[in-house]
């Protein structure tokens, strides 16, 4: 009997030191892994066995690559894998140790409710703790504040962290306060901004520095940046990112000059409403966007030049105020609906 195939997606795979990393084509069944370098390959480029494998997460091994996680096989093999956002790495995360519970135990795989990696108690969710933190009303306000000659803009510091959880109810005091924002960023929902929180981010020892007037930090799918200085770490803020993000995940992309298709991660933002996409492989630098305001979205069964470079099935196409057209894939038939429906949603309601 074949094993159940129980996930399928596209990750960024660590490869070789020539190529490091690289997205791929992932399935998850009961009994291993398996990537191959497009989704209609049927060879796989790599097959990790679930047997006597043991997974980690959030890994940190990487330093600035986000929603990061690996598989040691019984050989003591490391295989590492990133998601696009940390939603998806938890579904993975999650069907994985399933299955590898189930292959101990000699049973059935069967999806069952697990709590994330990091030890907080069983009534928070930090998806829901991070959606409230960055409401406009209530939430943690952002600031411009200057350090060392710099002017860090929409920021906040370490200390209006600890001080929201606790006036807001989530925390009990600063000991539980601190533990709940150490969950935040080691899960990537808030990030480094200045030199003292990003030394305690890259030496593992974020508590230290959370409580602390001159650590400051930023919401992950905001952005900050920074005047009279400037880095590669630097993100510079424009206004169409400034809308909650909505749906994120990777699609299949045709281009507009030589017809082929590529990976890319999307994210689709409101009020403006905006789909950006990036290279997965790399740093979030945007390598384009769709202004989707006026915009219209409808499901195709046919692409030009799409059977040719083997693409086939779950199509969409997204056509701009300005006509331009733009034609993507998902990796199921439910995706596509799902994507579908968010965009219909958000370009019908964002400016």
């Amino acid at each position: 009997m074949e094993p159940q195939e129980i996930r399928v997606g596209y990750l960024v795979n660590k490869g070789t030191l020539l190529n490091p990393w690289r997205t791929v084509w992932v399935v998850l069944s009961e009994d291993g892994v398996e990537f191959f370098n497009k989704k209609t390959n049927r060879t796989p480029k790599g097959m990790i066995p679930l047997k006597g494998a043991t997974l980690t997460s959030p890994c940190q091994d990487f330093g600035r690559r986000m929603w990061l996680f690996k598989i040691t096989t019984d050989k003591k093999q490391d295989h590492y894998f990133q998601a696009s956002h940390v939603e998806e790495r938890e579904s993975w995360v999650k069907d994985i140790k399933q299955a590898i519970t189930c292959i101990q135990g000699g049973r059935k795989f069967a999806r069952k409710s697990t709590r994330c990696s990091i030890r907080l108690p069983d009534t928070i969710n930090l998806n829901e703790l991070y959606t409230l933190m960055k409401d406009q009303d209530d939430g943690l306000k952002e600031f411009k504040l200057e350090q060392q000659h710099r002017v860090f803009n929409h920021c906040f510091i370490g200390l209006t962290i600890i001080d929201w959880l606790i006036s807001n109810g989530k925390a009990r005091n600063r000991p539980e306060a601190l533990v709940l924002a150490t969950g935040l960023l080691t899960e990537g929902f808030l990030q480094p901004a200045s030199d003292l929180s990003k030394e305690g981010a890259e030496s593992g020892e974020q508590a230290a520095f959370l409580d602390h007037a001159n650590a400051l930090y930023y919401f992950a799918d905001r952005g900050f940046f920074c005047d009279g200085y400037s880095s590669d770490e630097d993100v510079l803020l424009k206004e169409e990112f400034r809308g909650n993000i909505i749906k994120q995940g990777c699609l299949l992309k045709q281009g507009h000059r030589r017809k082929n298709w590529k990976v890319r991660k999307f994210i689709l933002r409101d009020d403006p409403a905006y789909m950006h996409y990036y290279d997965p492989t790399k740093d979030d630098d945007t390598l384009g966007s769709i202004q989707l305001h006026g915009s219209v979205v409808t499901a195709v069964e046919y692409v030009p030049d799409a059977k040719r470079h083997d693409v086939d099935g779950n199509l969409f196409e997204i056509i701009a105020s300005d006509d331009t057209q733009y034609f993507l894939q998902a990796a199921t038939a439910k995706e596509r609906k799902e994507w579908i429906k968010a965009v219909q949603a958000v370009s019908k309601s964002g400016k």
